[in-house]
């Protein structure tokens, strides 16, 4: 996996797990044992199987939520929201889980409470659906480039996870299901640490991701779709966005499904959110396609607020001069 520092995906391979906290790796190690279990380490591996099931059922055991409480105990909701949040709880991260502030086909977001070492008062939780539930269209477009390729332009073969990948095991669909949510929460901090308005980011499970919450408890911050701003506030934010979406360009990076419905506002602030499709300009051949459409889109909202900007000539303006690429 071509990750957006570049390294290698053996290297990658060898210390992907080391960037999940520990409480979180069980679902991934029960499914590689799975694969691979030979005859002379069976007693060994089913042993270590049970040790994770037994962890993981006493963390969900211990951890009960105010959104929770009242849930039957076999919808289906709940027991995946405990699985996921379990271990966050259990390491000091948050204290409970308040309410769902967004239900989407991919993911739902939750309001939690901070807990007070986190210097934090809420965290967002962002907590994907099971696989079977994910509805994710046309993820192979996004993903082109994110694997090594060889001089003939041909992916790199190798270890058993990529081919495990490549034949869509058991095994390789969770961890394509993870390195997908592993590659959202890098982008994700790197753009943070880049200075772009983005939430910050504060942990990352299997199928989680923990960022600052934008707004209060009860008051979630509204996406612009959702938003009525002033004929006044309209060229002051877009000119932002557009400063937002010029300095990613400047680290390769393109969003790749930018609209106003992934965008908060929040007392005169934007938040640029939802990072799973961002693509490395440099890598994938279809960038500039996925670059015009995210600046139209912008273009598009604004236009309802008497913004007048041609979304096309800037996208090839604005990638070329920070590219330097021919279109």
């Amino acid at each position: 996996m071509s990750w957006i520092d570049n390294d290698s995906y053996d290297e990658w391979e060898d210390n992907w797990l080391d960037h999940i906290p520990p409480r979180h790796r069980a679902k991934l190690t029960r499914s590689a044992n799975k694969q691979k279990r030979p005859k002379v380490t069976i007693n060994r591996d089913l042993e270590e199987m049970i040790a994770s099931l037994a962890e993981e059922n006493d963390l969900v055991s211990s951890f009960e939520t105010t959104y929770t409480r009242n849930m039957d105990e076999k919808h289906h909701e709940r027991r995946w929201l405990l699985e996921a949040l379990s271990g966050f709880y259990h390491d000091q991260m948050i204290s409970d889980v308040l309410h769902i502030v967004k239900g989407g086909k991919e993911a739902n977001v939750y309001c939690c409470d901070a807990h007070p070492l986190t210097g934090l008062p809420h965290i967002a939780a962002k907590v994907y659906r099971p696989r079977m539930l994910r509805h994710l269209k046309n993820d192979s477009l996004y993903k082109e480039g994110r694997f090594v390729l060889n001089q003939e332009g041909k992916q790199v073969k190798g270890n058993r996870s990529v081919r495990a990948m490549r034949k869509k095991t058991g095994f390789g669909q969770k961890l394509d299901f993870a390195t997908w949510i592993m590659h959202e929460y890098k982008v994700h901090n790197q753009l943070y640490q880049a200075g772009v308005d983005v939430p910050k980011p504060i942990a990352n499970g299997v199928d989680t991701i923990l960022m600052a919450y934008i707004g209060e408890p009860h008051y979630p911050a509204r996406t612009l779709s959702d938003t009525s701003i002033t004929p006044v506030e309209a060229p002051l934010l877009f000119e932002r966005i557009l400063e937002n979406i010029r300095l990613m360009l400047t680290l390769n990076l393109i969003h790749g499904d930018l609209s106003a419905y992934n965008i908060l506002y929040w007392q005169g602030d934007i938040f640029i959110i939802d990072f799973p499709q961002v693509v490395d300009a440099r890598k994938n051949r279809s960038a500039f396609t996925i670059f015009e459409r995210d600046v139209v889109r912008v273009c598009q909202y604004f236009h309802n607020f008497g913004v007048e900007a041609d979304g096309r000539t800037i996208a090839a303006e604005m990638y070329q001069r920070y590219l330097d690429a021919e279109l």
